[in-house]
């Protein structure tokens, strides 16, 4: 396994992963919402979704090849696989990249609690946006939709990252369900992380008042003291 030679690969694709998350979701949301745009726009727009897509799977490619791990080397970076593969999640890149810069280039100002709401929370804003226009592109013409507009759309990923679930706007083709519960399974878990994240900020500053509160300070010890 050379070490050095993936070290230096990865921090060289770091830019073209972000542009090619970029690309890709420009793109698809051109598809999507420009559906009436002339053909040679949208073939463009193709083009270009699926060269985001062989950037992603170059970089995993050589990745793999440098490890020289097998299998093993899949087990380990198995969301690389799952970004690759789903177009939803290629998005999530871009906070990826931007938290590696940080750390490599300077300290992180934000503390980890911190972190993990700021990261959260583009990471629901990206996963949200790509799944409207998936469910979007999904349901506008199904017999039967309730999500006929970007609008709609986009209210119904927010309850469901949200994990409200109005039922007002639901999805009814295989599709669009196949996208809500990936969106389901990326609301609850990072709902998780920042609820997690929020509980042991507050568990730490609890204990720091308690180690910082001076012993026998209750207003009857002051008065024996004083006594």
């Amino acid at each position: 396994m050379d070490d050095s030679r993936r070290t230096q690969w990865e921090h060289r694709m770091e830019a073209p992963l972000s542009v090619a998350a970029l690309l890709f979701l420009a793109s698809y949301a051109i598809r999507v919402l420009g559906h009436d745009l002339p053909g040679p726009v949208l073939d463009l727009c193709l083009a270009m979704t699926f060269a985001s897509w062989a950037v992603f799977a170059l970089d995993f490619a050589v990745r793999w090849r440098l490890s020289g791990r097998g299998l093993s080397f899949v087990r380990h970076h198995w969301l690389d696989a799952v970004i690759m593969v789903l177009p939803l999640l290629r998005p999530l890149q871009i906070v990826r990249t931007y938290d590696a810069v940080r750390r490599r280039h300077e300290q992180p100002r934000l503390s980890l609690h911190a972190r993990v709401v700021a990261y959260a929370g583009m990471s629901a804003s990206l996963l949200g946006f790509a799944a409207a226009l998936a469910v979007y592109q999904a349901e506008r013409g199904a017999p039967g939709a309730t999500i006929r507009t970007f609008g709609d759309s986009v209210w119904w990923a927010c309850s469901t990252l949200a994990t409200v679930g109005y039922g007002d706007a639901v999805p009814v083709t295989p599709l669009g369900r196949l996208v809500a519960v990936a969106l389901m399974g990326g609301g609850l878990a990072l709902l998780g992380a920042v609820t997690g994240s929020f509980s042991s900020w507050m568990l730490q500053v609890f204990s720091r008042e308690g180690d910082e509160k001076p012993p026998g300070n209750s207003p009857g010890a002051s008065r024996k003291d004083n006594g």
